[in-house]
């Protein structure tokens, strides 16, 4: 019944001592039996099902301790394990979810990503280089003028248009009508520049919707889907993934999903949250704030994100890291210090800023990644 295989997730506690290895035993109990330890049963369920600590030791932060849990207590569900990880005690202050371990036997059970980099880039033709990412915006555009930017970025030579995150399915521009004519856009431009561009969107939406939206955005020749995990949910995110009759790369979006990470003393790690969870999930690339940009993350947390989506997973494709967030033409050349090769760099309306005419913006913005890629 019980394989005796087991995960393990390494918290950073707060507080003295006492307090934070009173957290780690809480955390035990909290995330599985969430009952009275005095009267639970010997046997089983005090032997295996309730969270061991198997170790805790004091870090520069406050103290980090190595929780296992039995694989059986997430019935090899998404939802369940991170239900495990950081359910309850997501109320609770001083805690926070710096990494995961799982065993063989749960990777088995997670797809992850269907793409992943190398897939992603043998569908855009693009070997080497950082892919070079966009946003249709700003909001309020017809579906006609978003077509007409998209037309635009692949004529420069973009490599993905997605619709920005805020549009769905507004009356300006609805959304089986904008995906229509943006994907029509966007192959347009790759038949006059022999480019493989492809146009992504954004199918976020009401539960019963997004299956529905995605299938409709493969059917108008949209080369993507984007979705944002923390307003569907992260199995909408797998699903989506996962769907066979859909297969196209699936961009997750960090709308929403601030307040896991910003506080310093509770939440999950940068890495966990953008890293590990997104491809779990099923992510072939995730957005996330770019350090120097319009929020607040940092070099180091964005770095750590980097990391973490090419970390050594067993069955688990690496996926693109996709900084974005107020990013801008001249910054380019400090993050392609930081990132390499292996990134894309999403610059949405700084495109705009380099100039009156967008298509040399783009073009210009390409030329310059190759630079460095050929020096």
């Amino acid at each position: 019944m019980i394989s005796g295989e087991r995960f393990v997730v390494t918290y950073l506690i707060f507080g003295s001592w006492e307090e934070a290895f009173n957290r780690a035993k809480d955390i035990c109990i909290e995330q599985t039996v969430e009952f009275p330890v005095n009267l639970l049963p010997a046997g089983i369920i005090t032997d295996q099902v309730v969270g061991r600590i198997e170790s805790f030791e004091p870090d520069d932060a406050g103290y980090k301790a190595k929780i296992s849990y039995a694989r059986e207590t997430t019935a090899n569900e998404l939802t369940q394990l991170l239900n495990v990880v950081f359910g309850n005690i997501s109320i609770k202050p001083g805690i926070k979810v710096e990494h995961i371990d799982l065993p063989p036997g749960m990777l088995s059970q997670c797809r992850g990503p269907r793409f992943g980099r190398e897939g992603l880039r043998k569908l855009l033709g693009v070997p080497r280089r950082p892919l070079l990412f966009t946003a249709l915006k700003p909001m309020g555009l017809s579906s006609k003028q978003l077509a007409e930017l998209a037309y635009k970025f692949a004529i420069g030579g973009i490599d993905i248009i997605k619709d920005d995150h805020g549009l769905t399915d507004q009356c300006f521009a609805p959304f089986a009508e904008r995906i229509s004519l943006c994907s029509a856009a966007v192959q347009k431009a790759n038949r006059e520049t022999g480019n493989q561009s492809i146009y992504v969107a954004n199918v976020t939406g009401a539960a019963g919707t997004i299956l529905q939206r995605a299938k409709q955005a493969k059917e108008a020749g949209a080369g993507g889907l984007m979705v944002a995990p923390a307003l569907v949910g992260f199995d909408g995110l797998r699903q989506l993934a996962a769907e066979d009759s859909i297969s196209l790369p699936v961009f997750s979006h960090p709308a929403f999903i601030g307040s896991y990470v910003i506080n310093k003393e509770n939440g999950l790690s940068h890495q966990v949250l953008f890293g590990q969870l997104m491809r779990l999930a099923g992510a072939d690339a995730v957005i996330y704030p770019s350090f120097g940009g319009r929020f607040s993350f940092s070099q180091s947390e964005c770095e750590a994100i980097a990391r973490a989506t090419q970390d050594d997973i067993k069955g688990i494709k690496p996926i693109f890291p996709a900084p974005g967030g107020g990013m801008s033409i001249d910054r380019v050349p400090e993050m392609y210090r930081v990132y390499g090769n292996e990134v894309m760099f999403l610059i949405g309306g700084g495109l705009f800023k380099q100039g009156a005419d967008i298509v040399e913006n783009c073009r210009y913005f390409r030329n310059l990644i190759n630079e460095f890629v050929s020096a």
